[in-house]
């Protein structure tokens, strides 16, 4: 009973809630792209695993950046209003289709990358890849492929049982159990009511579907394929961070960061207190620090 009333209830709110970008068609199925801004640069932010509506998770981050600049949120397959697909979640299919969605919107490049943590990996094989499509990288506390290997870690693990959550109506039953695990931990007027609400709906649609699945069980082989990849000397990369307390002795993230940068001739480390999905509460700080890397580094950059 319980499995019926929850697909009735998902095809009331896909009704209410519409995608608030446009979906573009890629390899047969739709993924949706949200922009918002306009300026001289283009920004694309890209999503945390698991992050269940990006174009929502990033709100008050796009409300800042796109005052000054053209900000664009490219849901992956199996993300927010995205279809789910059957391509498995290898980093070339992950950035292939990311490219065509750019593409399709006519959004042109060279962009500014954004991503927080796992498609840290992702940006980092599409600089190497396309370097010229990359204007600069500003990670928000991103995975990068060598972080595992320094500090001896293994990969996130997701149970593939997970994937029935959605279809069978447990997510939707967890969330009505405990809704603030599935919100951004932010202040109360952070994010709209109506935002909430969409993030609700569609973590009941969409959590732990197959695709976020096999892309934590991909996560070993992609990083494997970018492990001998670094950051292009000349492209400028800025990275926001946490302070962690030292995991063993004479090694932390902020030590890691700093090795990965040393190369990078116009390179930035932010050091930020909060949470690892840093944009939630660190918006405008994050903002104002982009905003200045983008006229000292970037934009300079591109004039010579």
């Amino acid at each position: 009973m319980w499995i019926v009333t929850n697909q009735v209830m998902t095809a009331v709110e896909k009704k209410k809630y519409p995608p608030i970008g446009q979906l573009v068609e890629v390899n047969g199925r739709d993924i949706h792209v949200y922009t918002k801004g306009k300026g001289e640069n283009t920004m694309v932010l890209l999503s945390g695993l698991g992050t269940a509506a990006p174009a929502l998770d990033f709100e008050p981050l796009v409300n800042e950046l796109s005052k000054d600049n053209k900000v664009v949120v490219v849901e992956a397959f199996g993300y927010g209003w995205s279809d789910i697909t059957n391509k498995k979640r290898t980093v070339e299919n992950s950035v292939s289709e990311m490219r065509e969605a750019l593409q399709k919107s006519d959004i042109k490049g060279p962009y500014i990358l954004m991503p927080h943590s796992v498609s840290g990996v992702y940006s980092m094989y599409y600089a190497n890849k396309y370097p010229d499509e990359v204007k600069a990288i500003i990670g928000i506390d991103p995975t990068l492929p060598k972080a595992l290997d320094y500090f001896k870690e293994e990969t996130p693990n997701i149970p593939s049982l997970m994937s029935v959550l959605a279809p069978s109506g447990l997510a939707r039953l967890a969330l009505l159990t405990s809704p603030n695990q599935y919100l951004p931990l932010a202040e109360e007027g952070t994010y709209t009511a109506k935002n909430l609400k969409m993030t609700k709906a569609i973590s009941s649609w969409k959590g732990y579907n197959k695709n976020v699945i096999d892309e934590a069980k991909e996560l070993n082989n992609n990083i494997n394929k970018t492990l001998d990849m670094s950051f292009p000397s000349k492209m400028p990369v800025m990275i926001f961070t946490r302070k962690i307390d030292k995991k063993e002795e004479g090694k932390s993230n902020i030590m890691f960061y700093q090795n990965q940068l040393s190369h990078v001739s116009s390179q930035k480390l932010v050091v930020l207190q909060g949470h690892h999905y840093l944009h939630w509460t660190k918006y405008r700080e994050i903002s104002k620090y982009v905003n200045d890397f983008i006229d000292t580094s970037i934009n300079s950059s591109t004039r010579k």
